[in-house]
């Protein structure tokens, strides 16, 4: 059994909407926490996802990798931080980085304890088939899958994705700088990777790992994990 289109869009654009948002505001509340207010002031503390959308990295991006039939990947409009105004700028600014990935490692673990109570909730009425539970179960599916995701794309060390700004805080000055210099340069390479096949390679063994750890913790079997997400999984044509 594999959804429709529409039904597929029903089920992916909360989790996608929520996980691009959270993931931004996090950065901005660990910054105010440490000294800047600038995302403050421009309002972008806030879960208005119609504050954080970026018209290529939310929208563009995605729905072409949908369409290809490829892994979801996208990004939304960057909060502003202003380095200057945190108290110890290198070692603030790579906590201000890393609150992304965490929020989005939290929002995972959510959904699997959603994904778990919809499972539950199935066994308890005996087996039979409840829509509104399958559409709660697959929402929550697709969650852990697109923080997962999301969390692990994030994390490579690569300016200006935020395990390039965190290892720029650890490395001494000197690398921090050449890392520094690179950034222009990363989304091009992040870019060069998804078209050569070179950012699943990197990628997916790390999400299946944690994906794998999250369901064994809320005790979901991996195979029902596998199945509900073949449903959802975007495909040309599907």
């Amino acid at each position: 059994m594999e959804l429709a289109w529409p039904a597929k869009l029903a089920v992916w654009i909360v989790p996608v909407l929520f996980a691009i948002t959270v993931h931004e505001v996090a950065h901005g509340w660990v910054a105010r926490q440490l000294g800047d207010h600038t995302a403050q002031m421009l309002g972008r503390l806030t879960l208005n996802p119609l504050k954080h959308i970026d018209m290529v990295g939310t929208v563009l991006v995605p729905v072409l990798l949908l369409l290809m039939g490829g892994f979801l990947m996208g990004w939304a409009k960057p909060v502003p931080v202003v380095v200057r105004n945190l108290r110890r700028p290198r070692r603030d600014m790579a906590l201000v980085a890393v609150a992304g990935p965490a929020a989005n490692l939290l929002m995972a673990l959510g959904w699997a304890v959603v994904a778990r109570l919809a499972v539950d909730y199935h066994h308890a009425l005996g087996g039979q088939t409840s829509l509104p539970a399958l559409f709660v179960l697959s929402t929550a599916v697709a969650g852990v899958v697109i923080n997962t995701l999301l969390m692990v794309l994030n994390l490579l060390p690569i300016p200006p994705l935020d395990g390039g700004r965190v290892l720029a805080g650890i490395v001494p000055v000197r690398v921090s700088g050449w890392l520094d210099r690179m950034e222009p340069f990363g989304l091009i390479i992040v870019l060069v990777l998804l078209v050569s096949g070179g950012l699943a390679w990197l990628m997916l063994p790390a999400v299946n790992f944690v994906i794998m750890a999250m369901i064994e913790l809320v005790q979901i079997s991996p195979r029902d994990f596998a199945t509900v997400h073949s449903m959802i999984q975007p495909r040309l044509g599907g």
